[in-house]
């Protein structure tokens, strides 16, 4: 890499990018306008946090990703976590407890980051974590669902703590999500959103593009009804084949340009969402979803001996606290 290149300065522009379409999206909803108002100067000053690390030669990442648990409760087909055996049926055992989560989102926001996306398996499966992710307004909360445990305690959870945002993974119409995900799922998916709509909160949209939905997920017709139904945010995620039989569902580099063009053409003409291409995005919006030391780090599930979030930036923070890095122990059943 170009030794002028600004690693941090490349981010941060990003991250900004990032927030000030979300407070144009939602500023027909007051209150969770204001909210995002607050948010925005919280991200700026956990900018100039990671700016000051940057010029004492550490890289500290924007956004997190917490997978906090490696249960789900549907099997997607082609699901590449089912298929590398890192989701499950049931809870595995040496889960991180709630107050040792507390601590990975306490270290996190003292060391900047704005965005911690909260994975799985399915993340709803762990209510007491979402409630302790609503105690730090000053990180975004993004959780990225399957929908199927949106209930009325979840709605006033979501209601109190604005920072907490469900994304719902959908595949497109009924007939597609539904021979993806299971049968149902896509009318569990739209009654959350009419719940989500009718109390004013905001959520956006996770959609796995492959060659058979691209075209049908770009659509204008597809993305008024998502935005009709109160979605504020549509990310669209490259399926990653871990089949032979899969490989033909994989964009390949025409359906990439094609995808591309799309959501440069909806930005332009429907700023009423925001449009997120992973990992498409790389470049274009700051580096934010991967492509370097420091751009991105990944907490996952299970109990590590060293608990401390310095462990997992050890490898990004210019070898200062690799020594604390400690290996996952083996556990049947767990994510790796």
């Amino acid at each position: 890499m170009d030794q002028a290149f600004d690693m941090q300065a490349y981010m941060t522009r990003g991250v900004e990018r990032v927030v000030g379409d979300i407070v144009r999206a939602t500023f027909k909803n007051p209150r969770e306008s204001a909210y995002m108002a607050r948010f925005a100067l919280a991200s700026r000053a956990a900018s100039k946090k990671r700016r000051k690390a940057e010029n004492a030669g550490e890289h500290i990442p924007p956004f997190l990703i917490a997978s906090i648990t490696s249960q789900c409760n549907l099997h997607c087909a082609g699901c590449y976590s089912r298929c590398n055996h890192a989701t499950v049926d049931e809870a595995p055992a040496q889960l991180l407890t709630k107050e040792e989560w507390l601590r990975v989102f306490k270290e996190a926001g003292e060391l900047g980051i704005s965005f911690i996306l909260l994975a799985g398996g399915e993340p709803m499966l762990r209510r007491d974590v979402i409630e302790a992710a609503g105690e730090y307004p000053d990180i975004l909360f993004p959780i990225f669902t399957n929908g199927a445990f949106m209930d009325e305690q979840y709605f006033r959870l979501l209601d109190r703590c604005r920072n907490l945002v469900p994304i719902m993974s959908i595949e497109g119409g009924r007939e597609t999500t539904d021979a993806r995900r299971g049968q149902g799922v896509y009318d569990r998916l739209t009654a959350g959103m009419a719940g989500l709509h009718q109390r004013g909160l905001i959520f956006g949209a996770s959609v796995t593009v492959t060659t058979r939905n691209i075209h049908e997920v770009s659509s204008d017709a597809f993305l008024k009804n998502l935005s009709e139904r109160g979605c504020k945010a549509v990310i669209f995620v490259e399926f990653v084949p871990v089949t032979e039989d899969s490989q033909e569902l994989a964009p390949g580099d025409g359906e990439r340009a094609y995808l591309s063009r799309e959501i440069d053409r909806l930005r332009a003409e429907h700023p009423e969402m925001v449009y997120i291409s992973f990992p498409g995005d790389e470049k274009s919006r700051g580096g934010l979803c991967r492509g370097g030391p420091g751009v991105l780090s990944h907490q996952r599930p299970r109990r590590r001996r060293t608990l401390s979030f310095f462990s997992v930036l050890g490898h990004q923070r210019a070898g200062r606290f690799a020594e604390r890095s400690a290996e996952i122990p083996s556990v049947p059943g767990a994510a790796e």
